[in-house]
């Protein structure tokens, strides 16, 4: 099984099979419109205009499984992905990234890549804190963690980075040019 194998929803419901994508590079993120990790929308965006031309693809699946913050209808978080930071990505429909309902696709990605930490810093702190009270043990399980966590995708399909929201941005992006 390759990421090529899998297909998701967009917004409005439609397929998009993933092998449509076959040697660009990918970023997945699962977002959402409330958080405080919303602002990363920006610096997405921004990669979309720097990259897009060379080879990435952004896929925008927001998720409401986390403290509820991603609570409208596609075309809500749609018209506020836009209307608020102008993004020009693909958006897909609002999905589980976690659980029996999970899409099929963050099943995959998780097994390729699990969770290695938070990183340092305020965030990092606040974000381990908050998880430890509801499980003592969320740091060996590869399940995602919040909003804006990130998997890369090679131009030859292979899952080689995940970045927590935690993550600098311009880690992200430099991550990325350099598979461009």
């Amino acid at each position: 099984m390759t990421i090529y194998d899998f297909t998701v929803k967009d917004g409005k419901g439609a397929d998009v099979p993933l092998e449509q994508y076959k040697g660009k590079v990918l970023l997945i993120v699962n977002t959402a419109t409330g958080c405080g990790f919303t602002p990363q929308y920006k610096d997405l965006e921004e990669m979309h205009e720097k990259y897009h031309d060379k080879g990435l693809e952004i896929i925008d699946i927001p998720s409401n499984q986390f403290a509820g913050q991603a609570p409208g209808t596609d075309e809500e978080i749609h018209a506020f992905c836009t209307l608020k930071y102008n993004t020009q990505f693909p958006q897909m429909k609002k999905s589980d990234v976690n659980g029996e309902h999970e899409l099929p696709l963050y099943t995959y990605l998780k097994s390729q890549k699990g969770f290695e930490g938070f990183g340092k810093g305020p965030k990092a702190l606040v974000m381990d804190t908050m998880l430890k009270k509801s499980d003592k043990d969320y740091k060996n399980k590869p399940d995602i963690k919040w909003n804006f966590t990130k998997f890369v995708v090679d131009r030859e399909g292979t899952v080689v980075a995940r970045f927590e929201p935690t993550a600098a941005m311009n880690d992200v992006d430099t991550f990325v040019a350099g598979l461009l």
